[in-house]
């Protein structure tokens, strides 16, 4: 069995109005939900991405396996009703999935564990409100809880909609979602309970940043069968780093990956093909409106260290706080209340209503050509523009060199969610080099937006002048050092060419 839904954070400004929508003009009683969550001592189930529990309903005892899909909306889930005593709780028996895909991949998990004893991980108490709603596209059930995660001496608030499709079209779920957002200011959450719960445990609160995971396309597969394959990819890094940022808890680097998938997407879309224009403009203006952020962590910061061991090396470090100050970074939201604002949810509601329809259409991969063949074509339009940018590099000036590392930029995407296609010794021979053109392009493009900086902060700020004159001096001297990379690369023959 499986249940496809949509979790969002209510914020405590709109928990009442939830509340009293959810309820409607017949309110029902809330529902106490109390679960234990179970675990190895080394967390081999939260590892493997799946969570046992088991709950007391009012009156009954249900134990449940839980695990995530590949698209955020689908998790497969076996429940199973369990006889209790009176007065007691019911031992958990992993036992009791044997015999569905939920159930072995469990079992196989608890073979392999050091320890595969199960404890009591942490709990959860919970009261419920239910809603069943009626749709165009389908019957959903709204779900409101408020409550608790708890482990020992630690509670972790939960004030949170779940929106779970009970018959029709997974789209349901979306347009409802697209409804309740815009009226009630929620955003979209990735996280679990449970995996919300393994932190607590662990008296965390920030998860790793989710990188881009390699899609495995096959030779087989239909334009669209891969279109498909490649957005659940891309959906996964933005989805997930995108929740850890309007969480409010975050590091750097789940902004810098949340950009790097928005990225990923727009290469996608463009890879596939070119229908996806308000889609694509979506992402490319919050990745902007994510820039400044990462400007500062990236760019500003690491400049002002450099400057700050150059003065050090001319026995100046005692200026250095004067000299090498990075400049201020620009007003503008926090990436959190970017990730939490209309545009960044409607982006993320758009890309999951994206991903459910091309699941959902039976008629997709009609009369294409050869996925292979598809993708080298665009492979080698793109590849085109880069050795053209490249060969003239000298020429480009600092808004055509940025423009060069963007196209790079795509191109190395686009080969890398092609490379199952292709073997992998001949897919590094043009990405190793597309790589090392990149890193370098990179530190030649972060330059240049710190000189500007820098230069519009010495017109007001004579003690810029230094960081000014240091860096143009360094600007010319990356200038030179990209041409072993870009010789190198414009000389390696592609790969989807034989």
């Amino acid at each position: 069995m499986h249940e496809i839904e949509l979790k969002f954070q209510v914020n405590a400004t709109e928990r009442a109005a939830v509340d009293a929508a959810v309820a409607g003009r017949k309110p029902g009683p809330r529902e106490r939900l109390q679960a234990a969550y179970y675990d190895t001592g080394d967390r081999a189930l939260a590892e493997a991405g799946l969570a046992l529990r088991m709950r007391r309903e009012e009156r009954r005892w249900v134990q449940t396996l839980k695990g995530a899909g590949d698209d955020g909306m689908t998790r497969g889930e076996h429940n199973v009703p369990v006889v209790a005593l009176a007065g007691s709780v019911p031992a958990v028996d992993p036992s009791l999935h044997a015999d569905t895909p939920l159930g072995e991949r469990l079992l196989r998990v608890l073979r392999d564990a050091p320890s595969p004893e199960l404890r009591c991980a942490f709990s959860t108490d919970i009261r419920r409100r239910k809603r069943t709603l009626r749709t165009r596209r389908g019957v959903v059930e709204l779900a409101f809880d408020e409550g608790a995660i708890l482990a020992g001496e630690r509670r972790l608030p939960v004030c949170e909609l779940e929106i779970e499709l009970v018959s029709g079209s997974s789209l349901a779920v979306i347009d409802t979602a697209q409804r309740w957002v815009a009226q009630h200011g929620l955003w979209l959450d990735t996280r679990s309970k449970a995996e919300r719960g393994d932190l607590l445990t662990r008296g965390e609160t920030v998860a790793p940043e989710r990188r881009a995971r390699d899609v495995a396309l096959d030779a087989g597969m239909s334009v669209a069968a891969a279109e498909r394959c490649v957005l659940r990819s891309c959906l996964d890094q933005v989805g997930v780093n995108s929740s850890q940022v309007a969480s409010g808890e975050h590091s750097d680097e789940h902004v810098h990956q949340l950009r790097v998938g928005l990225r990923r997407l727009r290469t996608a879309l463009r890879l596939f093909r070119d229908t996806d224009a308000a889609l694509a403009d979506e992402a490319t203006a919050l990745f902007r409106s994510l820039g400044g952020a990462r400007n500062q962590a990236a760019i500003a910061q690491p400049l002002a260290q450099q400057l700050t061991d150059a003065l050090a090396a001319i026995g100046m470090r005692s200026r250095a706080p004067e000299l090498a100050a990075a400049p201020p970074a620009a007003e503008g939201p926090a990436p959190d209340a970017t990730m939490r604002g209309a545009a960044a949810q409607k982006l993320l509601l758009d890309l999951h209503a994206r991903v459910q329809a091309a699941d959902a259409d039976p008629a997709a991969g009609a009369n294409e050509p050869a996925l292979r063949d598809a993708l080298a074509r665009r492979l080698n339009r793109w590849r085109r523009l880069v050795v053209a940018d490249a060969k003239r590099f000298t020429e480009l000036g600092d808004a055509g060199r940025h423009t060069l590392r963007k196209r790079a930029k795509r191109l190395r995407y686009a080969i890398e969610f092609a490379s199952a296609l292709w073997g992998r010794k001949a897919v590094r021979r043009t990405l190793d080099p597309l790589r090392d053109l990149l890193d370098r392009l990179g530190e030649l493009v972060d330059l240049t937006v710190g000189l500007a900086t820098y230069r519009e902060a010495a017109a007001t700020d004579p003690n810029a002048l230094f960081a000014v004159g240091w860096l143009a001096a360094r600007h010319d001297q990356l200038l030179q050092a990209c041409e072993p990379e870009l010789k190198a690369f414009c000389k390696v023959k592609a790969f989807w060419k034989g």
